[in-house]
């Protein structure tokens, strides 16, 4: 009896042992979990439903026409310059866009936030800032996962940044969202839309 309880309790650690170590080894096979999509759908569905705004449209039209044959030597002198001016007290294509209409309208929208939108900006097919709510450290979107997963992917592509811990320790997360022309149903942008976790966190509790 004694044999027969021993054989069988070692019979079932053993079982234990193989399911532990192969969950462990599946785990590592799948790697770390995807980030979190925080950013709740009523927002994303807002940044959409910004993205069609006839401000939007009309700059991202005009803007795509007017430089259909800029180079990408051209794309990265031109981020070279945003990136330098930054740092100037000379800052005429920031000044640029920061003055164009679509700029004011994004300001207007994170005004209108309460604090949740932390900024947004529109890029062109070429993934370069058209319009902004805030100035950015660069002015090239297009070698960034924001750009290259929603642009890059097609009509109605939406992509979550990595949930990001501020200066200010709060949690903040981008979304960006494929800007569509309604008129043809060709992507002709994206919209980047960066929020704070924490405060739509309180806000939703309230």
């Amino acid at each position: 009896m004694f044999d027969l309880t021993s054989r069988l309790r070692a019979g079932a650690a053993a079982l234990l042992a193989g399911c532990l170590a192969g969950s462990l080894g599946a785990a590592a096979i799948a790697g770390p979990a995807a980030a979190a999509d925080q950013v709740p759908p009523s927002y994303v569905e807002q940044v959409r439903a910004w993205s069609q705004d006839p401000t939007v449209l009309i700059t991202l039209r005009a803007w795509n026409q007017k430089h259909a044959a800029l180079t990408q030597a051209e794309i990265e002198r031109l981020d070279q310059d945003w990136r330098a001016q930054t740092n100037s007290a000379q800052k005429p294509l920031i000044a640029e866009i920061l003055g164009a209409p679509l700029s004011s309208l994004l300001l207007r929208h994170q005004a209108d936030s309460g604090g949740e939108l932390i900024e947004a900006f529109v890029m062109s097919r070429h993934g370069l800032n058209v319009g902004q709510s805030a100035v950015t450290s660069d002015y090239w979107q297009g070698d960034e996962a924001k750009f290259q997963q929603s642009f890059g992917r097609g009509a109605r592509a939406v992509h979550f940044g990595a949930v990001e811990v501020k200066d200010s320790g709060r949690r903040a997360q981008q979304v960006s969202l494929t800007i569509t022309d309604p008129k043809t149903g060709e992507p002709i942008g994206a919209i980047t839309a960066e929020f704070d976790l924490d405060l739509i966190a309180l806000t939703s509790g309230s």
